[in-house]
C-alpha cells in the first residue's frame, strides 16, 4: 500500500506540472487545502450564511433579556383650565378656579416570576436557531468545497488528457512524415498519406476542444474562488493522508452518524418541535409577576375646590394573570405541536437511513476505485510490453507503421486511464468525507 501511495503521488504531481497553452498572465499551483481556504474566503453564499449566525447570536441575547424586569416611566407638565360644574340637566353652571400648572411623574416596574415555562423555552428556541444557523454554514461549506473539488479534479483530468493528445499528435506528425518519405520511394500510396493527414487534423481539432474546455473550467473555478480569471490554476492532487484500501465501512458509518450536518439538522428540528410544545403548553398556565409603582403628581384635582399640592402614591404587590380563552384555544396549538414532534422524528429517521445508504454506496465505490487502479496499472504494464515488442518489430521491418501507431495509442490510453483511476481514488475518498461532514 505504501508503494502504491508513492506511485500515485509521483504521477499526480508530475501531471500537475504539465504546461498549458493559453493567454493567462499567471500560473498558480493549488493544493486541496489551499483550494478549501479560498472557498472559505471567496464564497459570497458562505459569507451570507455566517452573517445569519451573527444575527442568531443577537437573537439569543434578545431572548435572555426577557428575564430582566420591565421598567416604564413618564413625566409630564400641563396647563389646567378652570373647573365648570353644572346640574345633571346642564343648568345652574358654576365655575371654580384651580391651579393652572400641573405635573406628573410615574414610575412602574414589573418582574416576571413565572411565565409557565415560556421564558426558558424562548431562550432555548433562540439557541436552537443559532445552532441551526451554524449547521447551515457547515452544510453550505461542505457543498461548496465538494463542488469546487469536483471542478478541481476535472481540471487535473483535462491536463492529463491534453498530455495524451499532445503525445499522439507528435507521434502522428512523425508518422505522416515517414509515410510521405515512403511515398517518394514508391513504398506507400497517396491514399495512405491522406488517411493519416486526416487523422492528424482530427487530433488537432480535439486538442483545441480540450484546451477550450479547460479554459472555460479554469475561468469558472477562478470566479468560484474569487481570484483573477487570468490565472491558470495548476492542480496539485497529492493523495491525502488517511487513504487506505484497508478502511472498513463500519468506521465510516460511525463517523458520518457523529458529524454529518444533515443528521445534526434533523436532530435540531426534533428539539425545536419539542420546545415549541413547551411554548404551547405555557399558554395554559398562569403568569406570575412582582409589580411596583410610584406616582408623584399635582395638583389634586379630585376635590372641589382643587387642592394646590403635590401628592405621592406608591405600591408593591404580586400580580397573577390567566387567559381563560387559552382553555379552548391553546389546546389546539398543543395538539399541533405534538404532531410536529412526530413528523420531525420521522424525518430524522429518514435522514439517518439515507445517510447510511449514501455512505454504503460511497464506501463501495471507494473500494472499487482501488481495484480499478490495480487493473489499470496492469494494463499499463501490458501495453508497455506490447509497445516494446511492436517497436522492435517495426525497426526490423516486421510490422507495419499502422501496427506501431496502434500500439502507441494503446499505451498512451492505458497510461491516461491509470492516472484517471488515481484521481478517482482521491474523489471517492473526499466523497466519503463530504457525506460524513468532514470537509
Amino acid at each position: 500500500m505504501q508503494k502504491m501511495k508513492k506511485t500515485i503521488c509521483a504521477a499526480l504531481l508530475a501531471g500537475s506540472l504539465l504546461p498549458f497553452p493559453g493567454g493567462a498572465q499567471e500560473q498558480r499551483t493549488l493544493s486541496v487545502e489551499e483550494l478549501f481556504a479560498l472557498v472559505e474566503s471567496g464564497s459570497h453564499s458562505l459569507q451570507a450564511q455566517k452573517a445569519g449566525v451573527e444575527e442568531a447570536i443577537h437573537g439569543v441575547a434578545s431572548a435572555k433579556s426577557q428575564r430582566l424586569p420591565e421598567i416604564n416611566t413618564s413625566l409630564s407638565m400641563s396647563y389646567n383650565g378652570n373647573v365648570l360644574m353644572t346640574d345633571r340637566n346642564l343648568r345652574n353652571p358654576k365655575g371654580f378656579s384651580q391651579p393652572h400648572i400641573g405635573n406628573s411623574f410615574v414610575l412602574e416596574a414589573q418582574q416576571t416570576i413565572y411565565a409557565g415555562g415560556a421564558l426558558n423555552a424562548g431562550i432555548r428556541l433562540a439557541e436552537l436557531q443559532k445552532e441551526q444557523a451554524e449547521t447551515r454554514v457547515s452544510l453550505t461549506r461542505s457543498d461548496l468545497r465538494f463542488a469546487t473539488l469536483g471542478q478541481f479534479l476535472d481540471l487535473y483530468q483535462l491536463d492529463n488528457s491534453l498530455k495524451v493528445y499532445q503525445s499522439n499528435l507528435e507521434l502522428t506528425e512523425r508518422l505522416v512524415a515517414d509515410i510521405k518519405e515512403k511515398q517518394v520511394q514508391g513504398m506507400a500510396l497517396k491514399n495512405d498519406v491522406t488517411r493519416y493527414e486526416l487523422e492528424l487534423e482530427n487530433l488537432r481539432l480535439e486538442l483545441r476542444r480540450l484546451e477550450d474546455k479547460r479554459a472555460i473550467l479554469n475561468h469558472q473555478l477562478c470566479n468560484t474562488l474569487g481570484i483573477e480569471t487570468t490565472t491558470t490554476i495548476l492542480p496539485e492532487t497529492a493523495l491525502p493522508d488517511g487513504v487506505s484500501s484497508e478502511d472498513d465501512e463500519a468506521g465510516w458509518q460511525l463517523r458520518a452518524a457523529a458529524s454529518s450536518p444533515l443528521i445534526r439538522q434533523s436532530q435540531l428540528d426534533v428539539e425545536t418541535a419539542q420546545v415549541n410544545l413547551k411554548m404551547a403548553k405555557s399558554e395554559l398556565r398562569p403568569k406570575l409577576a412582582v409589580v411596583a409603582s410610584e406616582l408623584f403628581s399635582g395638583p389634586f384635582t379630585y376635590d372641589i375646590p382643587p387642592i394646590d399640592k403635590n401628592f405621592n402614591i406608591w405600591y408593591v404587590g404580586v400580580g397573577v394573570k390567566y387567559s381563560l380563552s387559552s382553555l379552548y384555544k391553546s389546546n389546539k396549538n398543543v395538539r399541533r405541536a405534538k404532531a410536529a414532534i412526530h413528523t420531525s422524528r420521522e424525518n430524522h429517521a429518514l435522514a439517518t437511513e439515507n445517510l447510511n445508504n449514501r455512505m454504503q454506496e460511497a464506501f463501495t465505490l471507494y473500494k472499487q476505485s482501488f481495484v480499478d487502479l490495480r487493473t489499470q496499472e496492469k494494463s499499463v504494464q501490458l501495453a508497455a510490453e506490447n509497445y516494446l515488442v511492436m517497436n522492435s518489430r517495426y525497426l526490423n521491418q516486421l510490422a507495419l507503421v499502422t501496427d506501431m501507431i496502434d500500439a502507441s495509442n494503446v499505451k498512451l490510453n492505458a497510461e491516461l486511464q491509470a492516472v484517471n483511476a488515481r484521481i478517482n481514488i482521491v474523489y471517492a475518498y473526499y466523497r466519503m468525507k463530504y457525506i460524513a461532514g468532514e470537509i
